[in-house]
C-alpha cells in the first residue's frame, strides 16, 4: 500500500468517526416525574381545531384555572411561527384567545399544551415539526422557567387506510414520541411531557365496541365526523388533560362540556361518565411520558 492511499484511507476512517459522533444522539435532557400540581395552572393551548374552543373552557371550569388558546383550521405548529394560520380570524373569536408569542412570552402561563397538525406524516415531512415545537417549547420556558411543557397526541381520520387503531397503536412511538417529542427535546433541552389523548381514545373505543361503556356501542358516537370529535369526544378529551396535567383521579367531576361562553351542554348520563372517568384514570397514568411517577410505559 502506498503512502497517499494510507493517507487518504487514514482520512476516511477520522471522517467517519466524526461523522458518527456528530450523528450521535445526545443525550435527552433528564425528564423527571412531575410534583402534582398543588393548585389551578395558568394554561395555555396552542393548535387547531382537535383542541377546540370549548375543551379548554371545560378543562378549566374542572381544575378552577384561567387559560387562553390560540387555534386555527387544520394549523401546523410552523404555521402558528410564521403567522400564517388558516381560519384564524374564525377561530380566534372569543375572549380566551391571546397571541400566542405574546402570550408566552408574558410568563403568565404555569402549563404550555402544544400540538401539531394531522396528518402528522405531512408536518414532520414538510412542516418541520421537531423545530417548531422545540421553538414553542423553548418560547414558553424562557417567559416562565417553570412552565409545565406537554404534547398532546392526537389522532388521524377515522377512514385512515392503514386503519385508526393501528395508526393510534403505532404512531405513539413512531412518529409523535420517535420523530417530534424526543427530536424538539433534543434541540431545546426543554422537558416536553405527553398528554396520551390518542391511546385514552383508542382505549374508549375499544371498551364501548367490547360493550364496556354504557350508553357507547360505536366509535363514532364520539365524533362529528371522520376526524372531529362531538360534545361526548370532547369532554373525554377534557379529562384526560385533566389526568395528565393535575395528575388526579377525575372521577367525580361534572358530566357534561362546558362551552367557551360558560353555557353548560347537556350533561352525559351518570353511568356514561363514571365509566369514562375511570377508564381515563385506569390509563392515562401508564404513561410515564405524562409525568406522572407510577407510569410503566
Amino acid at each position: 500500500m502506498n503512502r497517499r492511499v494510507m493517507i487518504a484511507g487514514v482520512a476516511a476512517t477520522a471522517a467517519a468517526a466524526a461523522a458518527a459522533a456528530f450523528f450521535r444522539p445526545r443525550a435527552l435532557p433528564a425528564v423527571s416525574p412531575l410534583t402534582p400540581p398543588a393548585g389551578p395552572l395558568a394554561t395555555y393551548h396552542l393548535g387547531h381545531s382537535l383542541v377546540g374552543r370549548d375543551m379548554p373552557a371545560t378543562l378549566a371550569h374542572f381544575a378552577g384555572h384561567t387559560h387562553a388558546s390560540q387555534l386555527g383550521w387544520g394549523a401546523s405548529l410552523m404555521n402558528h411561527g410564521q403567522g400564517a394560520v388558516p381560519g384564524f380570524q374564525v377561530e380566534n373569536a372569543h375572549p380566551n384567545h391571546q397571541h400566542a408569542e405574546t402570550a408566552l412570552a408574558s410568563g403568565r402561563f404555569d402549563a404550555v399544551v402544544l400540538t401539531e397538525m394531522v396528518e402528522l406524516r405531512d408536518a414532520l415531512r414538510y412542516h418541520d415539526s421537531p423545530r417548531w415545537l422545540a421553538h414553542w417549547a423553548t418560547l414558553a420556558r424562557a417567559g416562565n422557567p417553570a412552565a409545565r411543557i406537554y404534547l398532546y397526541e392526537t389522532w388521524h381520520r377515522l377512514t385512515d387506510p392503514d386503519g385508526w387503531l393501528n395508526r393510534i397503536d403505532t404512531d405513539l412511538q413512531s412518529l409523535w414520541m420517535g420523530r417530534l417529542l424526543t427530536p424538539a427535546m433534543r434541540r431545546s433541552q426543554v422537558p416536553i411531557y405527553l398528554i396520551p389523548a390518542g391511546q385514552t381514545l383508542a382505549a374508549v373505543a375499544r371498551a364501548a365496541e367490547a360493550g364496556h361503556i354504557p350508553g357507547l356501542t360505536r366509535r363514532e358516537q364520539l365524533f362529528s365526523d371522520d376526524i372531529h370529535l362531538n360534545e361526548t369526544g370532547f369532554y373525554l378529551v377534557a379529562l384526560i388533560h385533566y389526568a395528565a396535567i393535575y395528575q388526579r383521579d377525575p372521577t367525580g367531576l361534572p358530566g357534561g362540556l362546558i362551552r367557551t361562553d360558560g353555557a353548560a351542554a347537556t350533561p352525559l348520563a351518570a353511568d356514561t361518565v363514571k365509566a369514562l372517568q375511570q377508564l381515563v384514570w385506569a390509563t392515562v397514568p401508564r404513561y410515564a411520558a405524562t409525568g406522572m411517577a407510577r407510569g410503566t410505559l
